[in-house]
């Protein structure tokens, strides 16, 4: 899980780590089942001396019955947490398998059971990463949240005017674009950690359309953008990814990216990236 990046240096220098259930070698037979896996995983983290983030479980939302059921997992987890925590709220976009989390599938519903939560644990939550791509939610959440709950960012298609914020509140940013664009967002972290507004957009606006492809549905074969960008960069020798994650995306997908990075003047070395893109035009049976 990627360490937590947001706008004012000292917090970029946290390390946090996702705890979730996904030693489980099956489904779990019961609540009692996900909150023990919970738990493991939570002393685990915050022994290495790193902060917790509660990721959604696969587990728990297969035997969750209703909110009731959420609450009693999650308020253990947070009861038992020696530090407070980051609550992620995962999206079905991100994992079909989380549909319905929170019990409902009625967001405004969910969203009242998850401010419940965070509202009945406060001293407990450091804040809340919502990855619903939807900014209007975003906003309307992070203004109601208790006093010293932070929001940060899921939202890969409007980071730049959520992080900007309103005025009144913003997010802070926690979210796998930054993998994508880490260059172009550390240059705008810092200009806005200047208060040079402008410097800001002018460094993230070009980066929303990559992202935006990159993210594109089907969502969940986001990481196969990130990974060919990290090839294209000489971040990893190949293009390679587990269970073959990287034929996810088409040809055209991922030539795409590659000119909405350039575009984003992304790519530190064009021409190694034009090089790897042409052996995979040619591996894929296309011409230079």
């Amino acid at each position: 899980m990627p360490g937590v990046a947001d706008s004012s240096a000292a917090s970029a220098r946290r390390i946090a780590s996702g705890a979730g259930t996904d030693q489980l070698s099956g489904p779990a037979s019961s609540l009692s089942e996900v909150t023990r896996a919970y738990l493991e995983q939570v002393e685990f983290v915050e022994a290495a001396g790193s902060q917790v983030i509660v990721m959604a479980s696969r587990q728990l939302a297969a035997v969750a019955r209703s909110a009731e059921d959420y609450h009693s997992v999650y308020s253990t987890i947070l009861s038992q947490a020696a530090r407070p925590v980051i609550l992620h709220w995962l999206g079905e976009m991100f994992d079909p398998q989380l549909n319905g989390y929170w019990g409902s599938i009625d967001i405004p519903t969910a969203t009242r059971t998850f401010l419940d939560l965070v509202e009945e644990h406060s001293a407990k939550v450091d804040g809340v990463k919502v990855s619903l791509l939807s900014a209007e939610h975003e906003q309307q959440l992070r203004a109601v949240l208790p006093s010293g709950v932070r929001l940060y960012t899921g939202d890969d298609f409007n980071y730049p005017e959520l992080i900007e914020g309103d005025g009144v509140h913003h997010s802070d940013a926690l979210l796998g674009a930054f993998a994508a664009i880490a260059p172009a967002a550390a240059a705008a972290l810092r200009a806005l950690d200047d208060d040079d507004i402008e410097t800001y957009r002018r460094e993230m606006a070009p980066t929303v359309p990559l992202s935006r492809h990159i993210f594109a549905t089907p969502t969940y074969y986001y990481k196969t953008g990130i990974a060919f960008l990290a090839w294209l960069n000489a971040h990893q020798d190949g293009f390679v990814m587990v269970g073959g994650l990287q034929s996810a995306r088409s040809i055209l997908h991922l030539a795409r990216v590659f000119e909405l990075a350039n575009e984003a003047r992304l790519l530190p070395d064009p021409e190694l990236a034009a090089h790897r893109l042409g052996t995979l035009f040619a591996t894929a049976g296309l011409a230079r």
